[in-house]
């Protein structure tokens, strides 16, 4: 460990020997992973490096912490005892008196070990069928059973989505949802980044101290393109990094046992579609999966736009698999906790398991990966008379694009070159999406921090 290199932005160098997982390799798997963390790979890990060692950061610029780090490096090295990270002018906040704070230490671990098993296991010498959907499906199981997120006890995983730009009054509002749901035993999975991520995680800590309970689980699921915009918020305990935003979706809805949805911006719209698309499917029909929409009261009329624009694209069959709770955090945790124990009843039944919720069909229109290009997006096809879930589909993919022209480095660069992406549809439907796309920007909901600048234009 050497001092800190630079007074005004503190720096240091370390060598970290991480434990739980990776220091029980063999000589063979850390030679592989050495491999992996190299070349083509080396400089993603050096930006979710670079992400968890920023971890509580406020700011969702995926170009902040490289121009304040710009000469940060990783590097992983094998040895007979296990691996050894390596860290060149790493940011000091994530140490304390010399030493590396553990948490984080473990997200950094969690880092090196999932982006080496997507390059070792999802490479081509993988022999993964990534072209099926049971084969995408197989992957998704094997990275969260890599990663330790799959626990076989009783069903008890509340997934909650939001976003990361969100009200104060909001922000406290889903540490109480989380405080409720603790309080009933509910543990939380979350996208692992502040706001919405965040305050639920923080209300169940609490809780779970008062309830005494040991083992407590608050997941963070994430994605390459994501991570560098929204760094894990300090109570994230399971860290885990899918390859892209579709197999992350995935591991939401095959890891948890119910879903809240807190207001949030344009990912937020993004999941609720990737969710219902699914449900609305027949093969679907009876699988009970607990949804409910829910934030303070003054969120009301959020709610309402969102159950408008569903109404209108999707129908009212996708209305009737979610229930509006504004206002009251036990109402929503007590709906949760119900909900929950009617699927643990449909586990049985199904004879299916209660850690991955293999019974729900995900179609492959939902797993293949959407590269946001300006081709892509002008593509989609957005118009009425579609069937709801293949609507649902090329409107989630809609707002991945936005998201991904929002916060990932690909598409910011394509959108500097290019101009903005443009999106074509129904005129009734894209002037429903330009009314729910402008609501987002005028409550702030698309950036914390300056003026959102769009990266797309709505073309009827």
């Amino acid at each position: 460990m050497t001092a800190p290199i630079n007074a005004s932005l503190p720096t240091v160098n370390a060598r970290i020997h991480p434990r739980g997982g990776l220091d029980i390799l063999s000589r063979a798997e850390v030679a592989r992973l050495a491999d992996a963390s190299s070349g083509g790979m080396h400089d993603l890990l050096r930006r979710c490096a670079l992400a968890v060692l920023t971890s509580g950061s406020t700011s969702d610029d995926p170009r902040a912490a490289q121009e304040l780090y710009p000469d940060f490096d990783i590097q992983v090295h094998q040895q007979d005892r296990g691996v050894r990270i390596d860290l060149q002018h790493a940011p000091a906040m994530a140490f304390v008196d010399g030493e590396i704070i553990r948490g984080v230490a473990e997200l950094l671990a969690a880092v090196v070990r999932d982006l080496a098993y997507r390059a070792i296991e999802l490479g081509v010498e993988g022999g993964r069928d990534l072209d099926s959907s049971s084969g995408i499906t197989d992957a998704v199981f094997g990275l969260l059973r890599n990663a330790h997120a799959l626990y076989p006890g009783e069903p008890n995983l509340v997934v909650c989505w939001g976003g990361h730009s969100i009200s104060r009054e909001e922000y406290l509002y889903t540490k109480e949802v989380g405080y409720e749901l603790g309080l009933r035993g509910l543990d939380i999975c979350t996208g692992c980044g502040p706001g919405a991520m965040k305050g639920p995680m923080k209300g169940a800590t609490i809780a779970h101290a008062k309830q005494r309970k040991r083992r407590m689980r608050y997941i963070g699921v994430t994605e390459p393109g994501i991570i560098a915009a929204e760094s894990p918020n300090p109570i994230v305990n399971h860290l885990v990094i899918m390859p892209d935003i579709e197999k992350r979706l995935e591991a939401f809805i095959r890891l948890g046992h119910g879903i809240v949805v807190f207001p949030g911006g344009v990912g937020t719209a993004e999941e609720i579609l990737y969710l219902l698309g699914i449900l609305l499917r027949e093969e679907n029909a009876s699988v009970p999966f607990p949804l409910v929409f829910s934030g303070p009261t003054s969120s009301a009329p959020y709610f309402e736009q969102i159950d408008k624009f569903i109404r209108l694209t999707l129908g009212d069959a996708a209305t009737r698999r979610y229930e509006i709770i504004t206002g009251n955090p036990t109402a929503v945790a007590r709906r949760m906790a119900n909900g929950v124990r009617k699927v643990r009843e449909h586990r049985l039944d199904q004879r299916d398991s209660f850690f991955f919720n293999w019974s729900i069909n995900v179609p492959l229109e939902f797993q293949r990966p959407f590269v946001p290009t300006h081709e892509a997006m002008a593509a989609l096809d957005l118009h009425h008379g579609r069937k709801p879930h293949e609507l649902a589909a090329d409107l989630r993919r809609a707002f991945s694009g936005i998201v991904a022209g929002n916060v990932k480095e690909d598409s910011m660069r394509r959108i500097e070159e290019h101009g903005v992406f443009e999106i074509h549809g129904d005129p009734e439907i894209m002037a429903s999406l330009d009314a729910l796309l402008r609501a987002f920007v005028e409550q702030r909901r698309m950036k914390i921090a300056g003026d959102y600048k769009p990266c797309y234009r709505v073309v009827a």
